[in-house]
């Protein structure tokens, strides 16, 4: 959606230039005259045109998208109604996609649509669990305090990411540095020391020899290397299409070794975080296992889970039916089975979250702190290869000029 400048002339005969987003030159000379304008003229606004993000950036960020609720929240408190609520914040929104999802979605409230029904249709956006907490508190007629507790789930759901992204950040870089040295020395260094080698009458060592080969092949070959990790690329995307083999991938992430239990406890985390919140919120146990199953970012998981709102359909209890899946830890299921039996079954929920939370950060701090030392280790081996590679010539040529 582009920005158009507008000039508009108000009523007491002054005239102003104003920038507004908008579908189209109508839409936006249209918002202006209801507001009592003279459209004097409207075009793009070329200082505004917005870069296309990158494939794999997320539009709407959680950080983002968190405040928006927030500033929502506060609004509704102050007794504004929902669609002032919207406006007032689309009007200062610097996130563009999240201001122009705010300006469809006050288009279908105009049209009669509640805030749930209207932010149906873009789920994909955020979460099927922010759907169910709106349509949660617009029944029960506290959108306030449901929007409130779903900002206190997202907040821990978007901090344990970024705990797990962070954690990868440093071994990350440090790989990223030893390739790049590595690929200084295979294209750089080592040519050059094959050229001057070659005035001695002697023989390059095995090692520098090896490397010297390796660099060879790549540069010969880089065209071919460059086409097929593009095909490679393409074919993953195409796979990952497909259902099946997106269940299949997510299903090998879980063998990983330290890497699956980590996938494991998240998904239980989550799913009796969504269950505990949707349970407060009023939704009933049914409608919310089938939201909550959809929260599990692990495909593979998703199916296992599949068959629990049939099993409480048929009567089972919510740890029988979760204890099927296989996956979901005995303590956790203890500890949901007491909660069914003492009526206490959203702080239970919540609690078990809590646990697996606190277990992940502490595998979280475990793994960074065995990866860090593998990775020194590593960059060792590249560093101790390419001083061998490097001056092992240079002895040899000391000891043939002697």
């Amino acid at each position: 959606m582009p920005y158009f400048l507008c000039r508009l002339a108000a009523e007491d005969g002054s005239v102003v230039s104003q920038t507004q987003l908008a579908s189209s030159r109508q839409e936006c000379q249209k918002h202006f005259e209801e507001r009592g304008y003279c459209v004097l003229s409207v075009k793009l606004d070329w200082k505004r045109i917005s870069v296309p993000a990158f494939p794999f950036e997320k539009k709407i960020k959680d950080k983002d998208f968190i405040m928006f609720n927030q500033e929502l929240v506060a609004l509704i408190k102050a007794g504004y109604p929902i669609l002032k609520c919207l406006e007032v914040i689309s009007s200062r929104m610097k996130n563009i996609h999240i201001k122009e999802l705010l300006m469809k979605i006050e288009k279908e409230i105009r049209g009669g649509r509640s805030l749930s029904e209207a932010f149906a249709p873009f789920e994909k956006n955020f979460s099927r669990v922010y759907i169910a907490s709106l349509v949660a508190g617009e029944r029960s007629g506290n959108l306030a305090g449901t929007i409130s507790r779903y900002i206190d789930y997202a907040r821990v759901i978007s901090e344990t990411k970024s705990r797990i992204k962070s954690a990868l950040t440093y071994p990350t870089l440090l790989l990223l540095f030893s390739f790049f040295l590595l690929a200084i020395l295979l294209n750089f260094i080592l040519p050059r020391f094959s050229i001057f080698y070659t005035g001695f009458e002697s023989e390059l060592p095995g090692i520098t020899r090896s490397l010297m080969a390796f660099s060879h092949a790549v540069r010969a070959n880089f065209p071919l290397l460059i086409a097929l990790v593009f095909l490679l690329f393409i074919i993953y995307f195409q796979m990952k299409r497909h259902e099946t083999t997106h269940v299949l991938i997510d299903r090998i992430k879980l063998k990983i070794p330290y890497g699956g239990s980590i996938w494991i406890e998240s998904s239980v985390s989550i799913v009796c975080r969504t269950l505990s919140l949707l349970l407060e919120a009023g939704i009933t146990l049914l409608h919310a296992v089938g939201i909550a199953n959809k929260a599990v970012p692990n495909s593979f998981l998703i199916k296992r889970m599949e068959s629990i709102p049939e099993s409480i359909q048929q009567g089972e209890s919510l740890s029988e039916a979760l204890s099927r899946t296989g996956f979901f830890p005995v303590l956790s299921l203890d500890m949901i089975r007491i909660g069914e039996t003492s009526a206490n079954l959203e702080g239970m929920l919540s609690d078990v979250a809590e646990f697996y939370d606190g277990r992940i950060q502490r595998k979280i701090d475990t793994f960074v702190s065995l990866i860090e030392p593998v990775v020194i280790i590593f960059m060792g081996l590249i560093i101790a290869a390419m001083l061998l590679s490097v001056y092992l010539p240079i002895f040899n040529i000391i000891r043939v000029v002697r």
